[in-house]
């Protein structure tokens, strides 16, 4: 079977891309009716990938041929001794592994649940089994997921970059994210009545997972951003805040590649290497540095469990040694010399 997607018009139209398989493109609808355009691609990306290598439809899918496919995407993908440096693996990531596998898991459950596909179990096992008993039931990940600190950027850094942007609505968009922690598709889904001049804060009207929340950002970002309505934004009735300004798609909303774009022209310009993610991460460490209180920074940046919040606590530069010291000296003992007092 040719598992070549058919995605023509699909993201921006709200249909289902087609795989050629009836089971799968009846779960793709299904994901297309409940869940955003781009986890409707990287679902139909993640199973086109697994069935490509496995090569047999849904109901023939072993076990065996899951593990299979799981050494498959671990193996060596630049050749023999090449690892990434930032974790030093040499196959794909173990978060697009895992990512791939939700996908393929998701699969089987709705075809599990719809009943008339000859699937009673799924082939996709939850985890290993372990001979520790208090952890019977739940087993031992397939796939581990490394839980790496984020990478934020130093103010020499941001200066740079700042600098080497070249429009007013290129820096109001870095600002909103470095100074406000908002996503990049928060970013280029603001409309003009999301901005709360008065105020000044913007309300975020379809965050991550349909969220919403209204959060304060620096007057920076909107003097910033008056400078870009006044002099650069083309004259037009489209209410989205950041639009493209030249050539054939002038005065339409700038898109998650065009803003990729203007990011990376800067950082090459500026020599530093940097995500939108980046500048999100920035802002929250620099908050939480600066004694906001977690709860707060949570709510900035619109996390739904305190949990993904938590990690600001460590990235935060001294707080570790600065509890430490506390510690000890409640203790009594003698704090190592030098560091943070």
């Amino acid at each position: 079977m040719d598992w070549t997607p058919c995605l023509t018009g699909a993201a921006n139209q709200g249909e289902a891309p087609s795989l050629g398989q009836p089971d799968v493109d009846d779960y793709l609808r299904f994901v297309a009716a409940r869940a955003r355009a781009n986890t409707l691609l990287a679902t139909t990306y993640d199973l086109k990938v697994f069935f490509s290598v496995v090569g047999k439809e849904p109901a023939e899918v072993t076990t065996r041929d899951v593990m299979a496919f799981l050494r498959d995407q671990r193996a060596p993908r630049r050749g023999p001794g090449v690892v990434r440096i930032e974790d030093g693996e040499a196959g794909l990531s173990a978060r697009t592994v895992k990512r791939r596998l939700s996908s393929v898991a998701g699969l089987f459950s709705y075809l599990i649940a719809r009943g008339d596909a000859g699937i009673t179990t799924s082939p996709v096992p939850h985890g290993l089994s372990t001979r520790n008993s208090a952890l019977r039931g739940r087993g031992v990940p397939l796939i581990r997921t490394p839980r790496t600190l984020p990478r934020v950027l130093n103010p020499a850094e941001v200066d740079a970059f700042i600098a080497a942007l070249r429009t007013d609505r290129d820096r109001a968009m870095v600002q909103a994210m470095l100074l406000g922690a908002l996503r990049r598709s928060e970013v280029l889904g603001l409309r003009l009545d999301d901005i709360r001049v008065g105020e000044r804060r913007v309300f975020i009207a379809d965050g991550k997972g349909g969220h919403q929340r209204l959060v304060p950002v620096s007057s920076t970002f909107f003097a910033t951003l008056a400078d870009y309505l006044r002099q650069e934004r083309p004259a037009t009735t489209n209410s989205k805040v950041f639009l493209v300004l030249k050539g054939p798609r002038r005065g339409q909303p700038l898109t998650s590649a065009g803003l990729d774009e203007v990011i990376r022209g800067a950082a090459r310009r500026a020599g530093v290497a940097v995500t939108c993610h980046e500048f999100r991460h920035t802002c929250l460490t620099r908050l939480r540095e600066a004694g906001m209180a977690l709860e707060a920074v949570q709510a900035q940046a619109g996390h739904r469990s305190i949990e993904s919040t938590r990690i600001y606590l460590h990235l935060a530069n001294g707080w570790l040694e600065q509890e430490y010291r506390r510690a000890l000296h409640a203790l009594e003992i003698p704090a190592p010399e030098g560091g943070a007092s």
